[in-house]
């Protein structure tokens, strides 16, 4: 007779002390510290992770605070308590999303002939303005079907990466900045994209070591009018209440010299 394989079951899910726990070692710090910080004992803190003591819902958000846990996660561990979620999720294509999208649009807008792009927390395209055809011109054609992936576009090599002089440093760059996303996410989806992401080629020995002179991680790309030089930068909101808006950024692009500056005003 054919053996059969013996599935083990499902791992548990972690209650909430073990799951603070995980997230005050990611954040190094000691019970002691975090109890300090937060305005707790030590010892209900210790008893709060080892689950012999059950924590209120007031407790959980604000060791959650304190740990700097995102809003998403925050709502796990209010679950595994057994509360209610705080924070709302909407779609950011929702009617009450309408003033964030507005701002979003005048914000990429404003920073027109330069490109700037809207993501979500996994570097999905939620918006772009008309400079981002420049950088992007010559990707394959399904890179740019949504959803578009900010990071796989510019590192995939059907993407920008065989116009971007520097790919090893810019590689660098993104992957690093990614690896850091993980580590203080937890996400899963973000993890399988880095995965995929280091699978790319583009790597080299001197990878991420900073050119003499050199203050930012330029992105340099190839243009027929010439080398193009950019540095970014990342904009949040400063107060959100909502999932969406939490992981939402604005990743815009500036003009690195005088020769990329009036290339992109002339275009």
């Amino acid at each position: 007779m054919p053996s059969t394989a013996v599935l083990s079951p499902p791992a548990p899910p972690l209650g909430v002390g073990p799951l603070l726990r995980r997230w005050r070692d990611q954040r190094r710090l000691s019970q002691m510290e975090l109890a300090l910080e937060a305005a707790v004992s030590t010892r209900h803190l210790s008893f709060v992770e080892t689950g012999r003591s059950k924590p209120s819902r007031d407790m959980v958000v604000r060791l959650a605070e304190h740990l700097e846990v995102p809003l998403r996660e925050r709502n796990e561990l209010l679950l595994a308590a057994g509360y209610a979620p705080a924070y709302a999720e909407s779609s950011f294509e929702d009617e009450e999303m309408s003033q964030v999208r507005d701002a979003v649009k005048r914000l990429l807008a404003a920073h027109e002939p330069y490109p700037a792009v809207a993501v979500d927390r996994r570097w999905e395209l939620l918006d772009g303005n008309a400079g981002v055809a420049l950088i992007t011109a010559g990707a394959a054609a399904h890179l740019l079907e949504p959803p578009v992936n900010a990071l796989r576009l510019s590192l995939h090599p059907e993407g920008m990466a065989p116009r971007i002089a520097n790919l090893p440093e810019w590689r660098a760059h993104i992957l690093g900045r990614l690896r850091r996303e993980v580590a203080a996410t937890q996400d899963a989806q973000l993890r399988a994209l880095l995965a995929e992401l280091e699978g790319y080629p583009g790597g080299e020995e001197d990878e991420g070591v900073p050119k003499p002179g050199e203050i930012v991680v330029p992105l340099r790309m190839r243009h027929e009018a010439g080398e193009l030089s950019f540095m970014s930068t990342i904009t949040t909101f400063g107060t959100p209440l909502d999932i969406t808006v939490a992981e939402l950024s604005i990743e815009a692009f500036f003009p690195a010299d005088d020769h990329t500056r009036a290339v992109l005003r002339a275009a």
